[in-house]
């Protein structure tokens, strides 16, 4: 006899809330790796026509992967909403640079969480989410802490965001726990090693959060020769020969991390995540998955991201098309780890745990709900409201609402993302309900975050944190009068 339709449905939920209550409180290891300016079609798998990664093909064939998962347009607000489980404006981190990239200091992060789990805490690679000492990932729940400074290797600003003076991708000076250290070898290699190192160091201590946040394949673009010499002659460009050399290094030392859990014993019981960081840069002129836009922008192109969860016997392989978001990776890992969360911490959070997902990709209830996208990086000391529509988004289910070249005043287009993922057909003058309401929605979302943006008339330090930490350790920089012929000119507004 069959079985109602209705009673079908009612089991395959059920199952899924079954499934999804044995992960809640699993504490796996966790693996979380980021990479600066991959796009989502800088894989091979994903229908690149140059590129080879097959570790990465590997880590999607064997994964749940999120095909609609999408995080900010630059790299700073991304780690702040994965790191909070809230939108970046609310962390107060408009931009990337100008002490706008500071995470309030108000916000528990993820680590905290996680630390007061008991699980043992690591960073390793790119925080910037503030240079000086108070915004610091020590302070902000890391015990391991191998880092370099700014939004990149060699990158500083005036201001509170900068790196260790003359660092390069080779042989880079990195933060270890205070003190700086003059490695040797590539800046991924040097990474991952240290990330490795540590995970064996801890692992039979207790569950670890391993954060391995790569500079690469962010420019300059400089591969090791022996990797961009893989690409060169395929692609008309050094810059993008040298891109996809320092992907396929990413993709060489994924490989080799995946082979030392299995080795170490600990694959088993450990969640390894691989996302992206915002949508993809020098690849997007090669290919980008047919998508408009790239990162910096609103469109899908400037925030649709990689992002493959793989936890062997756990997670059953499976393409997941639900709308999902970097705010949904702290909820997800604290239910995982069983981390009990207070109240301020809890209405902190505005994303959705992706447990149900993980245990059910394709059948799970997950409720419609609306996503909003800005750019940010108007002009230090400007009044925010002037760049309120300026290349912003609202994306809800199918549609997508987006201004790219506002103001004050918006100028929208809409599109239908389910059948036109290019962005080609603005179809806002045959929705104008749609249209109306995605509006009203941004309109109260701008309200609501205007209070939080704490970091806008900030002036930064007449030096870069960075840089002062690494003259006192080795003498040398700028004098006394120097920091004071600087001073007025650094706070000019």
């Amino acid at each position: 006899m069959l079985r109602p339709l209705g009673a079908i449905l009612l089991s395959i939920a059920m199952l899924a809330a079954v499934q999804a209550s044995s992960l809640k409180g699993s504490r796996p290891n966790i693996i979380f790796i980021l990479t600066d300016d991959q796009g989502y079609g800088d894989v091979s798998i994903h229908g690149n026509p140059v590129l080879k990664t097959p570790n990465l093909d590997r880590l999607h064939t064997e994964s749940i992967r999120f095909t609609d998962f999408h995080v900010s347009p630059t790299c700073a607000p991304t780690r702040s909403a994965l790191l909070t489980g809230r939108h970046e404006f609310k962390n107060g981190v408009t931009h990337t640079i100008l002490e706008r990239e500071r995470l309030t200091l108000q916000a528990a992060t993820l680590a905290q969480v996680l630390k007061s789990a008991g699980y043992a805490t690591g960073i390793f690679g790119k925080w910037h989410l503030g240079d000086e000492m108070a915004y610091q990932p020590n302070q902000r729940g890391f015990d391991e802490v191998f880092i370099h400074g700014g939004g990149g290797i060699g990158q500083t600003y005036p201001g509170s965001c900068g790196d260790a003076p003359g660092n390069t991708y080779f042989d880079p000076v990195m933060l270890h726990n205070g003190r700086f250290e003059k490695t040797s070898g590539f800046c991924t290699d040097v990474l991952f090693a240290r990330a490795t190192s540590w995970i064996d160091s801890t692992r039979k201590k207790g569950p670890f959060f391993a954060y391995v946040a790569c500079n690469a394949p962010h420019s300059p673009y400089t591969a090791r020769p022996q990797d961009a010499a893989l690409y060169e002659g395929l692609v008309d460009a050094k810059d993008l020969a040298h891109f996809f050399g320092m992907i396929h290094n990413i993709d060489q030392n994924l490989g080799n991390l995946l082979s030392q859990l299995s080795a170490l014993g600990i694959a088993r019981n450990t969640l390894v995540v691989f996302m992206s960081d915002n949508g993809g840069t020098a690849g997007v002129r090669l290919f980008n998955a047919g998508m408009r836009g790239s990162k910096g922008t609103a469109f899908l192109g400037g925030t649709r991201a990689i992002s493959f969860w793989h936890w062997p016997e756990r997670l059953q392989p499976a393409d997941c098309p639900a709308l999902t978001a970097h705010i949904d990776v702290f909820p997800t890992m604290a239910e995982l780890a069983g981390a009990r969360l207070d109240r301020n911490v809890r209405q902190q959070v505005e994303g959705r745990s992706l447990l149900p997902l993980l245990s059910n990709p394709l059948s799970a209830t997950w409720t419609d709900r609306v996503l909003f996208t800005h750019l940010g990086r108007w002009p230090k000391y400007a009044d925010p409201d002037q760049s309120k529509f300026a290349m912003c988004s609202i994306r809800r289910g199918r549609w997508h609402l987006v201004s790219a070249k506002g103001g004050a005043t918006p100028k929208w287009q809409l599109f239908d993302v389910q059948t036109d993922v290019a962005e080609l057909r603005n179809v806002a003058a045959s929705n104008l309900g749609i249209v109306a309401d995605l509006a009203v929605a941004y309109d109260h979302w701008w309200l609501d975050i205007k209070p939080s943006l704490i970091n806008e008339q900030v002036a930064g330090p007449d030096i870069n944190p960075f840089q002062s930490l690494y003259y006192r350790q080795f003498g040398g920089g700028p004098s006394a009068d120097d920091f004071r012929r600087m001073a007025p000119i650094r706070r000019q507004p």
